[in-house]
């Protein structure tokens, strides 16, 4: 069983800047590949950034890349988003996700991912 539990929302102006943490158990951390993924109001869930399990390979939704950055800390069981440049169209809740199998590349779809957290609430206003 794995837990996460994602912190470092809130509200923030257009422009600026927040960084985002999810903290997970387990003891094999380092094989996990991690993703976040975010959902506004009345939208589907959508992936945002994801990680291979070995940290060597990235992977970005078209809406974030250049602006969004997704990182691990292995010895702290911590994987972060760093989310620079905001736009009003990022708000939404954001979520971390672990996804135990030891794939090829990043995973992108939500059906890959086994564990999720309960979500941070990231808001961007004009």
């Amino acid at each position: 069983q794995v837990q996460l539990v994602e912190s470092g929302g809130g509200l923030v102006q257009a422009g600026g800047s927040l960084k985002l943490s999810c903290a997970a158990s387990g003891r094999t951390f380092s094989t996990y590949g991690m993703g976040w993924f975010r959902q506004a109001p009345g939208k589907e869930r959508e992936f945002v950034a994801a990680l291979f399990w070995s940290g060597s390979s990235t992977a970005y939704a078209d809406s974030v890349k250049g602006r969004f950055t997704i990182s691990r800390d292995n010895a702290k069981n911590t994987v972060y988003l760093q989310m620079n440049s905001l736009k009003p169209e990022d708000t939404a809740v954001y979520y971390c996700a672990a996804d135990l199998r030891r794939r090829l590349v990043p995973s992108t779809r939500i059906s890959q991912y086994d564990y999720w957290g309960q979500g941070t609430q990231v808001t961007v206003s004009s």
